[in-house]
């Protein structure tokens, strides 16, 4: 059962935390008596080391979970950490409420911990919004890494030092926690190395020189692959008596870097190969992290050839300038906060910000548009994994076209990126930034078309159908004359999608029946012809017109079976089992709710499982497996917890789910319903999933139990 309640999203920690035991007993002891803990320090003084052990040590005590909110990818000024907050956590709301609200909302009530990692850039921001999420979740705790405190009376504060280093060059100096650190990440660089007789001394004077800062005791330790301890220490001297080529640099922030990082950071470039100092200061445009070939996008020209882009990628890994990661979407890297200023710093000096930002911009243009163009198709679960692990960069690039004024740019990477928006569950940053885009750049053409396009949809996500309805007639105005036959698709499903959803069924289906009869074919609108048929088909639905549903969904899903197609599949089969539920086919509608329910589980898309686990539920009751519906409303339930708003307050799904446990507390009483629901609602996700998906097996209906009580 402890395993069972680890609930959230803690970074996997990368090695032994060495020290820092008064610290962790400190920041415990602060947590029972105080709901917001800062661990404040200069920079690489391992801040957010000891937040992931404190997180991970705190997180079995929390029902609801430790939820981990990385900050440094954030832009100052751009109000976007309820943003990031919303993200961290597992809520799928899209309407169009204040963030902040919608995250306030669903703390309240919960047992919970955030972890607030690099917020000296945003502590007003943070300020504001610790102040009004604790005020309204009782259950809430928040843990924050930061350069200075976030300055609330509420808050505690962890003033973190660096480590103790060895007094004197004794026998006892490995037993430092410094020279512990330096030697641990020493024997990573260099297989085999201990500390001995002959490099104990140097190691020691080596702590001592760094001042016992953990991040330059790892860069001085990946330099002990190309030298011995002695002429380290003795370029380390060399440097601090030349120390002041960052003079005047950004370097100085508040509070000021410690002399000992400024020192290592320093040394350790001076000892990078130009090429390299040139690749660590290009690749400080990346927010969070980046892959291989974005790299060599962003970093290669004539001065470095993309053949060398690799090697260079690699040799800053060994120097611990890069960290490498594996993950889901492939290989990655990322440099750390302390270090990416750095190298940005010196980025500005060498006079190519722009350019290499303009780079930047570009390679994420170019990925969106692939991206745009193969998203009807096979690989869509590739594609959301690529995608959303490259939200940060993603919205990097946006950031600067707006900075920089440049909305025709703007206008194209967030329409071309209106299935990360609109698919994947990011309609609120759509909106953000598309309605400052189309703001910026007013001028008509095909770039713009299909913005509003994208805003409109997005719109349509939130529920917003004022606003989708408004852009479906500046849409069809767009256009009017284009011979893109996708656009008549495109306009359908704007008018009529913003139709079904507020309520207008009748004039939806003509509107969507405008383009009923025409095949599907390539353009800028790729997938309008198949939220076309998804609109029609749920439309049917709701005009009780189960026949004509079943025809249009098994269309649906014929043509995304011939195109390798996943998403639309899935919306597809959930139609169908909609249509065959209607039309008493409970087994049938179970077997096309297993499909979505497959097809959602492959994209991630935690709205479409709980939608489809619910469906499973009402068939499950239709068939009179009252059991099974029981335990499926309780999976599904867990889901939809997690997701803030039970059934996102739709009255279709909220009536349906409460038909569905009528029934199966008609069929089995009370009691062995509660214990059903009970036994699904304590199963983990992923296990009460893949229950879903297996087929039922014999009915458990029972009789009623009459004078049962709930």
């Amino acid at each position: 059962m402890a395993e069972e309640r680890r609930v959230g999203n803690l970074p996997r920690e990368t090695g032994r935390l060495v020290g820092r035991r008064t610290e962790l007993s400190q920041v415990g002891r602060m947590f029972r008596r105080s709901r917001l803990v800062t661990v404040t320090g200069v920079g690489g003084v391992g801040k957010t080391r000891l937040a992931q052990r404190v997180a991970g040590e705190l997180q079995p005590a929390f029902a609801d979970g430790a939820w981990w909110v990385e900050l440094s990818p954030l832009s100052a000024g751009r109000k976007a950490l309820p943003y990031a907050i919303y993200e961290a956590l597992p809520l799928a709301d899209q309407t169009t409420r204040p963030m902040l609200e919608v995250i306030a909302e669903y703390l309240a009530g919960r047992d919970l911990l955030l972890v607030w990692d690099t917020c000296e850039h945003l502590v007003d921001d943070c300020r504001e919004a610790a102040a009004k999420l604790l005020a309204r979740a009782p259950g809430l705790r928040i843990l924050a890494t930061s350069r200075r405190p976030l300055g609330l009376s509420a808050e505690e504060v962890v003033a973190l030092e660096p480590l103790p280093v060895p007094e004197a060059d004794d026998a006892a100096a490995e037993d430092n926690d410094s020279v512990m650190l330096l030697t641990e990440r020493a024997a990573e660089a260099v297989p085999g190395f201990t500390v001995t007789d002959a490099n104990r001394g140097e190691l020691a004077a080596l702590c001592r020189r760094l001042e016992g800062l953990p991040l330059a005791l790892e860069l001085a330790a990946a330099r002990l692959r190309e030298m011995p301890p002695a002429e380290l220490n003795q370029r380390l001297a060399d440097r601090y008596a030349t120390l002041g080529d960052t003079d005047g640099a950004n370097c100085d922030t508040d509070p000021p870097w410690h002399q000992a990082l400024r020192t290592a950071i320093g040394w350790s470039h001076q000892l990078c190969t130009p090429a390299e100092r040139l690749a660590w200061a290009r690749l400080s445009v990346f927010a969070g992290s980046f892959d291989l070939e974005a790299a060599r996008r962003v970093l290669a020209d004539e001065r470095l050839p993309i053949a060398q882009v690799p090697h260079l990628v690699a040799a800053l890994v060994q120097d611990s300038i890069l960290e490498w990661t594996p993950t889901g979407a492939g290989e990655r890297y990322r440099m750390l906060d302390t270090l990416r200023e750095y190298g940005a710093f010196w980025l500005h000096e060498l006079g190519e910000e722009r350019t290499v930002r303009r780079r930047h911009r570009d390679h994420y243009l170019a990925l969106a548009r692939a991206a745009d163009a193969a998203w009807i198709g096979p690989g869509q679960a590739a594609l959301y994994d690529e995608m959303t692990a490259e939200h940060a960069n993603l919205r990097a690039a946006l950031d600067f076209c707006l900075a920089e004024g440049d909305g025709g740019t703007a206008l194209e990477m967030g329409g071309v990126l209106w299935f990360f928006w609109f698919a994947c569950g990011f309609a609120r940053d759509g909106r953000h930034y598309l309605d400052r885009a189309l703001a910026l750049d007013p001028a008509p053409g095909p770039t713009r078309a299909k913005a509003l396009w994208a805003c409109g949809i997005a719109a349509i996500a939130q529920g917003d159908t004022e606003t989708s309805s408004r852009f479906a007639t500046a849409f069809r105005a767009a256009v009017a004359d284009d011979t893109d036959r996708t656009a008549l698709f495109a306009a359908a499903y704007l008018e009529g999608g913003s139709l079904t959803v507020s309520g207008h069924q009748t004039r939806a289906a003509e509107v969507l029946d405008a383009s009923a009869h025409t095949r599907p074919c390539r353009g800028r609108y790729d997938a309008a012809w198949f939220l076309t048929r998804a609109a029609r088909a749920f439309v049917h639905v709701h005009l009780g017109q189960f026949t004509d549903a079943l025809a249009v969904a098994d269309e649906l899903c014929a043509e995304c079976g011939r195109r390798g197609e996943t998403w639309a599949r899935a919306w597809g089969d959930y139609m169908r089992a909609l249509a065959a539920l209607g039309l008493g086919r409970a087994e049938e509608a179970a077997t096309h709710a297993r499909t979505a329910l497959d097809g959602k589980r492959r994209l991630r898309d935690s709205l479409g499982i709980a939608m489809a686990i619910d469906l499973l539920a009402s068939a499950a009751a239709a068939a009179r497996n009252a059991e099974q519906a029981a335990r499926f409303l309780g999976i599904a339930e867990r889901i939809w917890r997690t997701l803030g708003t039970p059934q996102m307050g739709m009255p279709e799904l909220i009536a349906a789910r409460r038909a569905c446990e009528a029934e199966a507390r008609r069929l089995i009483g009370d009691d062995a319903y509660q214990a059903a629901f009970h036994g699904g609602y304590h199963t983990d996700p992923a296990t009460g999933i893949a229950e879903a998906l297996r087929p039922p097996g014999p009915s458990h209906h029972a009789p009623a139990q009459p004078g049962s009580t709930g």
